[in-house]
């Protein structure tokens, strides 16, 4: 049967009409090519480093449960924290294990906004590898005041974490969030992260950056909200959307995954406004190699765990 219409939060629906190809739309066709988290062929060619030098977050999402020295196949995980000083000596010894890395991002282990790590890690990469690609994740809290940086620092594509558009909704996913150093809770709070998100994305793709929406998807909270997350981060210039399974731990320990089925759903809704990544791999934060053969690359490169230092804001 087929499903019934869902529920407008913000604006009016866009046409319902399949979206072309990213590659033939918005002028990114050479990032596609060579970064694995943008494009389908590439994921299958292309090689990507995650520098795990983000040491803190900002915000509480209520899944995420960041950790170092973590052996666990998920995001906001690390072997250590490494510092910006270290970054590119690890670089050089990740082309060498990966000669198909073409990518350096920073994906964790926590916000790569909320300190100033990962951008001056950046800095110093792209100094000494300046070929190569640039890349970030964010929940995008901070993203609009330092899109200058971001774009100064070379970096080509950001992919911004929204899970909600609506505050009610972000508020059962997100504990609270972190702005001038005072931790601040409930839909006023909620309503702050979603203005500031898309003001980021705005900020960035009025830099030229590729944008792209990661979301994660939790059954019977924001599964038929997702369509609703499209429709208002493309308005804010967002180029691709990537739906994340939840996967259930910390304070939504109790809650399930999505059904292979419902993932299907969500994406077809997406795709009524926004083309759909769909080889997301649940990679950590100090992944390399290609992700789409399916091997970690990372314990070659991290020898040894460096000390915890992570803070959770």
């Amino acid at each position: 049967m087929p499903r019934s219409p869902r529920p407008i939060v913000l604006g009016h629906r866009l046409s319902a009409s399949t979206t072309a190809p990213a590659e033939e739309v918005d002028g990114f066709a050479h990032l596609r090519r060579r970064h694995p988290c943008l494009s389908g062929p590439a994921n299958q060619t292309a090689g990507r480093v995650h520098l795990p030098v983000a040491p803190g977050c900002n915000i509480g999402c209520r899944f995420c449960a960041r950790s170092l020295t973590d052996p666990a196949q998920r995001p906001g995980v690390a072997r250590g924290i490494v510092t910006p000083e270290d970054a590119p000596e690890l670089v050089a010894r990740a082309r060498a294990l990966c000669p198909e890395l073409s990518v350096v991002g920073v994906a964790g282990p926590g916000d790569a906004l909320a300190t100033p790590h990962a951008l001056e890690a950046l800095r110093r990469v792209r100094a000494r590898f300046p070929d190569l690609l640039f890349c970030l994740s964010t929940n995008g809290l901070r993203l609009a005041e330092r899109a200058d940086e971001v774009a100064a620092a070379g970096v080509t594509s950001v992919t911004v974490t929204v899970n909600a558009v609506d505050p009610g909704i972000l508020e059962r996913l997100c504990a609270h969030v972190v702005i001038d150093g005072r931790r601040h809770t409930g839909r006023e709070a909620m309503t702050a992260l979603i203005a500031a998100q898309l003001e980021g994305i705005r900020a960035a793709a009025a830099r030229g950056l590729l944008v792209k929406v990661n979301a994660v998807l939790v059954p019977e909270v924001n599964d038929d909200h997702v369509e609703d997350i499209a429709i208002a981060v493309k308005a804010a210039g967002a180029h691709l959307m990537n739906l994340i399974p939840l996967i259930p731990q910390h304070q939504l320990a109790g809650a399930r995954a999505p059904r292979c089925q419902e993932l299907e759903d969500a994406r077809e809704d997406v795709e009524r406004h926004l083309e759909v990544f769909r080889h997301c791999q649940h990679c950590r934060a100090d992944a390399l190699g290609v992700p789409g053969r399916g091997r970690d690359l990372g314990p070659s490169l991290y020898a040894e765990p460096a000390p915890e230092t992570f803070s959770h804001g």
